[in-house]
Order: structure tokens, then C-alpha cells, then sequence
């Protein structure tokens, strides 16, 4: 009895250590990079946040262009990713047949095992000449003289920019987020989808209105997970967004991103130039913390308003 209690307690504050243990990490990297950035916090103030030049010369930073780039370079892959993923998880769990099913399933895995440094050497030497010679130069030939769509399709077709780096971002994130879909895609009941199919619904419908409303937390999980990556990617986005602290005209514009601005110059940083890059990284770091509070407080909503129900 005594040799229970004790495994038992043993387990007990195991877990508990464990437990305190992230929240320990989390804060020392917290810490960390308030204490590095200090310098440039002191120096810059909250000016830092919506300043668009960086001159190492002169010592004057500012994170507003690789924010503008993180978040649009992010945003668009998002916007990329999701549907394919969608369509990518309904025909594996619905539409597919089992021969099938593995074989399609191993290849969307070993999309996500591949490092993230050959999605940048493709993406440089393979995707952005395909894109500057074939496909650019027809967007901005259709899109770029109206009204609205020319302010995103417009510039020179340099193959690098934002809408590159979104592609590749999203060829990164889609086998993340399709992944989690299918898997929670796979858990619904089949009484529930056989009663729907019982009752004439077509295979569109039951995904719209069975397996969806079923799986929303989980999909808005594996869609938050896919975000986490888009935002902190650095080598891939580093090949191909054209590491120009400009403020993009357009999605076709080279422009920068938090991380590929990190990872070109912090090497050879120093003094108040490296205190800049680690506020930098304390903003993304602030970024994905605000993203995953917004889904938690989405999730919580959502499960709030079916318990009303």
C-alpha cells in the first residue's frame, strides 16, 4: 500500500515538474529576448512598430516592413493552403477508395518531412523562373490595369516577391493542416453520416452540414497549426521573398519577412543592429502568441454557444 502512495506521488509531481517546466522554458525565452532587445527598445520606443526604415549605417531600424511581410506573405498562404487541404482531407475520408487512400496519404506525410531549406532551393531555382517567364508577366498583363486587382497583380515580373514566398509557404503548410483534417475527419461517427445519406443528402452535403459542424474545433486547430508554421517559417521564405526592406506595391514586390530578415543579418550584427533584430523576434514571438489566443478564445466561443444549444 505504501509502495502505491508513493508511485503515485512520485507520478503525480513528475508530470506537475514536466508541467512547470514549459512554462519555465517559455518564460526564459521571454526573458531572453526582452533583456537582448532592450537597447533597441529604449532607443526606438513604440516607433519601432510603424517605422519603415533600416539603415545599419546610420543605426536606424524599424520592424514595419517585415512585420507587413510576415503577416501578408502568412495571410495569403493561409488563403491557399486551407481550400486545397479541404479538398485534400474530404476526398482521403469520403470520396477515395481504399487502395487509394494510403498511397495519396504516405505522399501528403512526406510532403511535411521535407526541411524547409530544399523548399527554398526549389522554390529559387525551379518555381521562380517557371513564374517570372510563364505566369507572372500573364497576371499583370490581365489583372494589372483594373481598378482594384492592380494594387495585388502589378510591378515587374522579378519571379521573387511576396506572392512567391506565399506558394511556397503554402506547398509547406498544406500537408500540416490536411493532415489534422483528415484525421478529425476520420473520427466522426459513421451512424451520423449513414443517417445522413439515409436521409438524401449528397456526399457535399454531408460534409457541409455533418462532418464539418463535427470537426470545427479540430479544423480550426490544424488551420491555427498551419499559421504557426506560415509565421515562423525563415529558410524557404529566404530564397524567394527578395530580402528588400521596401514596403510592397504589390504581391509581386520583393519585400522581407521577420524571420528571413533575422536569419540574413543577425550573424554578422552587433550592437544596436542585433539588439533590433532580437526585438524583432520578440515581435513574432508576440505575434504567434496573440494568433493562438485568438483561436483559443474562437474554439471557447464556439463550444460556449453549443452548449447553449
Amino acid at each position: 500500500m505504501e509502495s502505491t502512495k508513493w508511485i503515485e506521488w512520485l507520478f503525480k509531481h513528475t508530470t506537475l515538474f514536466f508541467t512547470v517546466l514549459v512554462f519555465a522554458i517559455l518564460s526564459a525565452i521571454l526573458i531572453s529576448l526582452i533583456a537582448g532587445s532592450w537597447d533597441a527598445i529604449r532607443q526606438f520606443n513604440l516607433d519601432f512598430l510603424w517605422t519603415n526604415n533600416w539603415d545599419p549605417v546610420q543605426e536606424q531600424y524599424g520592424a514595419l516592413v517585415p512585420i507587413i511581410g510576415t503577416l501578408i506573405s502568412a495571410f495569403v498562404a493561409l488563403l491557399i493552403a486551407v481550400p486545397i487541404s479541404f479538398g485534400i482531407a474530404t476526398f482521403l475520408t469520403e470520396l477515395a477508395p481504399e487502395w487509394l487512400q494510403r498511397p495519396i496519404g504516405v505522399a501528403v506525410e512526406m510532403l511535411a518531412a521535407i526541411p524547409s531549406i530544399i523548399y527554398g532551393m526549389w522554390g529559387l531555382f525551379v518555381f521562380v523562373p517557371l513564374f517570372q517567364e510563364y505566369i507572372q508577366p500573364h497576371l499583370i498583363d490581365l489583372f494589372g490595369d483594373l481598378p482594384v486587382l492592380n494594387l495585388l497583380f502589378s510591378g515587374a515580373p522579378f519571379g521573387i516577391g511576396l506572392f512567391t514566398a506565399s506558394l511556397v509557404l503554402a506547398i509547406m503548410i498544406i500537408p500540416f493542416i490536411a493532415s489534422v483534417m483528415r484525421d478529425v475527419f476520420g473520427v466522426v461517427p459513421p451512424m451520423l453520416k449513414e443517417s445522413a445519406y439515409g436521409l438524401g443528402s449528397t456526399t457535399s452535403e454531408v460534409v457541409w452540414k455533418v462532418v464539418l459542424p463535427y470537426t470545427k474545433t479540430g479544423v480550426i486547430g490544424g488551420i491555427m497549426l498551419g499559421l504557426g508554421r506560415a509565421l515562423g517559417e525563415t529558410m524557404a521564405v529566404t530564397f524567394v521573398i527578395g530580402n528588400a526592406f521596401q514596403l510592397p506595391e504589390s504581391l509581386f514586390s520583393p519585400s522581407t519577412s521577420i524571420a528571413s530578415a533575422i536569419a540574413n543579418e543577425f550573424n554578422e550584427a552587433s550592437g544596436l543592429q542585433k539588439s533590433a533584430l532580437m526585438e524583432l523576434g520578440l515581435i513574432l514571438f508576440l505575434i504567434t502568441t496573440v494568433v493562438l489566443a485568438c483561436s483559443r478564445i474562437l474554439i471557447m466561443r464556439m463550444q460556449r454557444k453549443e452548449g447553449k444549444k
